[in-house]
């Protein structure tokens, strides 16, 4: 039998389909927020939960430590909704040029607040006890790419002296900065 690929992934055979195939546990977890930023996200994209190939659909679990964020950010391929379990978060997304106007919010435990398709948008933990929230994304692969950590830590490094001029700064500012990437 040939192997048939849907969305780059290996369709299974329907007759060999299992409810494992639709199945994630571990949402109710707390994840790690020991790190720089403070946070945690814990993804249930098609890479996690098979099944989810073709349906358009994910989620993602993050929590964050008091003061922790999840960092601007994108999702190619995905508008989120976002909803506060549990404590504060500033939430925002930033408009496209030539505007950039920054849209912002606290939420509050039960708080809902949608982050537009590939607009690059970030979460805060504005209180002093942890927080958690769940997103759901439009797509089973919506993809994440971290503004800092493209920027400064791409590989191999986009050129300092081009940065620099990017950003208006010193370039010794921008040689710091891809250190720490």
């Amino acid at each position: 039998m040939a192997v048939v690929l849907v969305n780059g992934l290996v369709c299974k055979d329907p007759k060999l389909v299992q409810a494992n195939d639709f199945f994630f546990s571990g949402l109710h977890l707390a994840g790690n927020t020991s790190n720089v930023v403070g946070s945690k996200v814990t993804p249930v994209t098609v890479a996690q939960l098979p099944g989810l190939n073709t349906l358009g659909i994910s989620m993602v679990r993050i929590d964050y430590a008091p003061w922790g964020i999840n960092p601007p950010h994108t999702h190619p391929r995905a508008t989120e909704i976002l909803t506060v379990l549990e404590g504060s978060l500033q939430v925002g997304f930033v408009t496209s040029n030539l505007e950039n106007h920054l849209i912002t919010k606290v939420l509050q435990k039960g708080d809902v607040f949608v982050f537009p398709v590939n607009l690059i948008h970030f979460q805060r933990n504005v209180g002093y006890g942890n927080a958690v929230a769940i997103a759901a994304l439009s797509s089973q692969n919506p993809g994440v790419i971290t503004i800092a950590n493209a920027v400064f830590g791409s590989k191999p490094a986009i050129p300092s002296d081009l940065l620099a001029k990017a950003f208006q700064v010193d370039e010794n500012i921008i040689v710091r900065m891809q250190s720490k990437f």
